[in-house]
């Protein structure tokens, strides 16, 4: 049980992590969508995985065959490295946390992987540095942590969803795909839609949406709480203008 949360403070509860059943040291084996996880439950981030998007990222695993993928914000590779299990060609994963790139190349190896590489950095900072050594990427995925965790966020947030896709679009192919998603609950889906399509225009690109994604069924949605629709993922297609 994580309940080491900040926002409990808020309520007056107590913070704390405790192992219900049995026990529980290092790393723990995890397996979705045919590919294998090395997590850390009790010190990752929140229960360590992110089930919540393993719908949206099965649906990317059919565009991924024989494609060079890029994965911003990989944490521990939950995108990239199933992309690796439905046949990418090549995945490049970049997060802030050497950590979590650690967990993540334990898991590529553990898969057998040969086609991945971690990139550690500020992810505005790599997408600078692979623009000016021209990369290029067939499928850009842009899954960042909350960039408003409050209302009062929200524009900085808002900005920041639009500059982080703007210079996503800048790497990809003729035809790529840019999958994006946010997990802000104040983002609305259609602003979303409106940051991208603002970088779009300003690159003179044309995007389509080829699919929509939301959370697994096991995050349900409360019809009074609209707040509980927190997942947003969109598959855009990015053509020339």
């Amino acid at each position: 049980m994580r309940n080491d949360v900040k926002m409990r403070e808020l309520e007056g509860l107590e913070l704390y992590n405790e192992v219900v059943l049995g026990q529980l040291s290092g790393l723990t084996e995890i397996e979705e969508n045919q590919t294998r996880f090395q997590v850390d439950i009790l010190k990752g981030q929140k229960t360590g995985w992110f089930y919540d998007h393993r719908m949206n990222r099965a649906r990317v695993q059919h565009y991924a065959k024989d494609k060079r993928v890029l994965d911003l914000f990989s944490y521990v590779g939950g995108w990239g490295l199933e992309m690796a299990t439905a046949g990418a060609s090549e995945v490049f994963c970049v997060d802030a946390s050497e950590q979590a790139l650690d967990w993540l190349d334990s898991s590529a190896e553990m898969n057998n992987f040969k086609n991945i590489t971690s990139i550690q950095g500020n992810v505005f900072d790599v997408l600078k540095h692979l623009r000016n050594e021209k990369e290029k990427f067939d499928i850009v995925i842009v899954d960042p942590p909350a960039f408003i965790k409050r209302k009062k966020d929200f524009k900085e947030g808002m900005n920041a969803y639009r500059r982080v896709n703007q210079m996503a679009m800048q790497l990809c192919t003729r035809d790529a795909l840019l999958v994006t998603a946010s997990c802000s609950h104040h983002m609305p889906s259609d602003t979303l839609v409106q940051q991208v399509q603002s970088a779009s225009r300003h690159l003179d690109r044309f995007v389509q949406i080829l699919e929509r994604g939301h959370q697994g069924p096991d995050h349900p949605v409360h019809a009074a709480i609209p707040e509980t629709a927190y997942i947003k993922s969109f598959i855009f297609r990015v053509t020339p203008a």
